[in-house]
């Protein structure tokens, strides 16, 4: 075991003095990232794509030095803990690698999080100030251009405003652009003050300010009851992970109990044993990352 474990610590590094030499012009670094983006490019979703352009845009992305920092603590911490659990240095090297993997899982979802973070707050901005222009303008597309010319909004919502604007004066109705835009920001603030919107456009109304003042003020509430449950994730979050890591420090009760020396002898003759600890592992790191999708869900979304 000790000689196959030599065997593949020189075996890598080799591959990494090849690499190096092989773009001697280039900093090793600079090639690893390279590579990292090719690959980024090749197999990631273009709709994610386009959601990390917006988080690099908001300035909310994760710089080099970050990642690097969150690479290496998962690194320690895999081979801190799977080290405690079997003591085989192989594979703690398999952990390691398991725990880099995961990181790509968890920008995905931190990134999602920020993004209908930052829809939703359009979304309130585009509902909020279409009601108080249509309160100037009678009028739900005057209403819909003066919210786009006054710069308030932000791309993709503000492209998809234009979209509807276009709709409306090709069509005669703003029936196709209401549907438009409720397919594709699917809020109930968004479709109730789309309804009202068409209701009074088709119908008509001598006073609708009783109405659209109801509609702000629900637009207020769920701003806040939205707000207040970030508020509350947060919190869960990070007690989340305080007992995500308890449990797999769980281990350690086991050998002040049975003593080091003893609990080796026990790993090293029953397989079982060994079995029943990967599943811990396993088990405890899907739970985590459950925790970590239910936080970073959609926000203000039904």
């Amino acid at each position: 075991m000790i000689n196959f474990i030599v065997f593949l610590i020189i075996a890598f590094i080799l591959v990494f003095i090849m690499a190096y030499r092989y773009n001697s012009g280039d900093n090793f670094y600079k090639y690893i990232s390279k590579q990292s983006n090719l690959l980024y490019e090749k197999f990631a979703p273009y709709s994610f794509r386009e959601i990390r352009e917006k988080v690099k845009e908001l300035g909310q992305e994760y710089t080099k030095k970050q990642y690097m920092i969150q690479i290496a603590v998962f690194s320690i911490s895999a081979a801190v803990i799977s080290y405690l659990y079997f003591y085989n240095l192989l594979i703690s090297l398999v952990y390691i690698l398991a725990a880099i993997l995961v990181i790509p899982v968890l920008t995905f979802y931190r990134c999602k999080r920020i993004y209908s973070e930052f829809i939703f707050e359009q979304i309130q901005v585009y509902t909020t100030n279409v009601i108080m222009e249509f309160a100037t303008t009678q009028s739900f597309v005057k209403a819909l251009e003066g919210v786009y010319d006054s710069g308030v909004l932000e791309d993709p919502v503000k492209s998809d405003v234009k979209t509807m604007i276009d709709m409306s004066y090709e069509n005669g109705t703003i029936d196709a652009a209401v549907q438009f835009m409720n397919e594709k920001y699917d809020y109930y603030i968004v479709k109730n003050m789309h309804q009202l919107f068409v209701q009074i456009t088709n119908e008509g109304s001598k006073n609708s300010s009783d109405a659209l003042e109801n509609m702000s003020l629900d637009i207020d509430m769920l701003v806040e009851n939205v707000y207040r449950d970030r508020m509350d994730r947060a919190q869960f979050h990070k007690k989340f992970l305080q007992f995500g890591i308890v449990l797999y420090l769980m281990v350690m009760l086991v050998q002040f109990l049975l003593g080091t020396e003893s609990y080796i002898k026990l790993l090293d003759t029953n397989v079982l044993v060994q079995i029943l600890l990967h599943g811990i592992i396993i088990v405890n790191s899907y739970f985590l990352l459950s925790g970590e999708k239910y936080y970073n869900e959609n926000v203000g979304a039904e």
